[in-house]
């Protein structure tokens, strides 16, 4: 697999009303093999700027996490590779995760430990903390802008002399799709 190449199994564009594009739940029926390249490409360049190795099996985790608008535990991520003639251990599959968080290329769902694909185009914004959106329903994932979340739990924290240690915020519900019966 080259370092843009797209698994196998990438969803098919269908002929469906587009998605908002300032949704943080893009529709999964229009990812193209061309928008998970383009995704897998944005990743090979944070791993560059951050002089970190971007392996085949870290590109391999990575496309299997970005092929999907849900979270995908690493059980999970194993099976696929395995079903495409990949044989790894877990643990192989659990080191490439981590690279992949501590390059900020994926995140945890901790509800589900399972992780997604980042979406943000720029990683280079500090102090941007992004608030998780879980859809009960089909398991989507969103991630929009919640620094002013995080002030305030850091200011009301303060004022009770405590010391946060907020690595997250998920808020669980229904996006858009689910909540209008898209789906």
């Amino acid at each position: 697999m080259s370092d843009t190449q797209v698994p196998p199994n990438a969803a098919p564009v269908k002929a469906e009303a587009k998605a908002d594009p300032r949704s943080p739940f893009p529709n999964p029926n229009q990812q193209t093999a061309k928008k998970l390249a383009q995704t897998v490409e944005r990743a090979t360049q944070v791993f560059a700027d951050r002089g970190l190795r971007f392996t085949k099996l870290r590109q391999q985790v990575f496309a299997e996490i970005a092929a999907t608008h849900a979270s995908i535990g690493a059980y999970e991520i194993l099976a696929r590779l395995g079903e495409k003639g990949t044989r790894v251990a877990p643990i192989s599959i659990y080191r490439a995760i981590d690279a992949l968080l501590d390059a900020g290329v994926i995140h945890r769902l901790e509800s589900k430990n399972a992780f997604f694909a980042c979406r943000r185009t720029d990683h280079t914004v500090k102090g941007k903390r992004p608030i998780f959106l879980s859809c009960e329903k089909c398991g989507a994932v969103g991630e929009v802008d919640g620094q002013h979340i995080f002030d305030l739990i850091g200011e009301a924290a303060k004022g009770a002399k405590f010391n946060p240690r907020v690595k997250f915020v998920e808020v669980s519900g229904f996006c858009p799709r689910c909540a209008t019966g898209e789906t």
